[in-house]
């Protein structure tokens, strides 16, 4: 058995290299975020919308809830994936991020697909919960202080053999390093163990980008 490659820099752009190529729009995000400053971590990997395109593809999935919009390079990733009559709830508590995002969405042609909410995302989830809101596909990608009751939320809001897409779950590493004892870390470490221990999914935590757990409703 062959042991698991460490993903380099140079790796990453020659991964880049031989996927399909990102919309201009996405690359436009990409750019833009460079000029955030340290924020633009918050934004998700190359390989990251090239797989949430995909699964959306390949599952014809319709309806996707998303918790943490950023600038938009999530959403319109999953929303280059949908047909013309799919839907993103797109949920974030920062207008001005929010603003830039659907701008983005405008520019793509994708913004028909995107309705955005701009309140804390506890507040918007327990109004979908309350109008019986059912999606095919959650992904969750917010303040990790509330991963576990977005997943909870999530489990609420997908049918039967749906998806919940978790983002951050190896937290740059540090979540395998035993010295590694800080806040965020261990929420992380608590919040795996949350979802592994959860009966009412079946998960696969996937090297991509910062990490990605896979969750299908059963």
């Amino acid at each position: 058995m062959g042991s698991n490659l460490k993903i380099t820099e140079s790796i990453e752009r020659y991964i880049e290299e031989y996927s399909q190529s990102l919309h201009p729009v996405q690359k436009e995000i990409i750019s833009y975020n460079e000029g955030l400053g340290e924020i633009k971590k918050m934004q998700i990997a190359v390989s990251q919308c090239y797989f949430l395109e995909l699964i959306i593809k390949v599952t014809n999935f319709k309806n996707i809830l998303e918790v943490g919009t950023f600038t938009g390079l999530s959403t319109l990733s999953m929303a280059l994936g949908l047909p013309k009559d799919g839907k993103i709830v797109a949920l974030d508590k920062d207008a001005k991020k929010n603003q830039a995002a659907v701008n983005f969405f405008k520019k793509a042609g994708q913004d028909n697909k995107i309705k955005t909410i701009i309140k804390p995302a506890l507040e918007s989830l327990k109004e979908l919960k309350d109008k019986n809101e059912i999606f095919d596909l959650v992904f969750i990608d917010a303040d990790k202080e509330n991963y576990q009751k977005y997943y909870d939320y999530g489990l609420q809001l997908i049918k039967k053999n749906g998806l919940i897409i978790i983002d951050n779950v190896l937290w740059h590493g540090e979540v395998a390093d035993p010295e590694k004892n800080d806040k965020f870390t261990n929420i992380i470490r608590e919040f795996n163990k949350y979802v592994k221990d959860d009966k009412k999914t079946e998960q696969v935590m996937l090297p991509l980008g910062d990490g990605f757990t896979v969750c299908r409703k059963l």
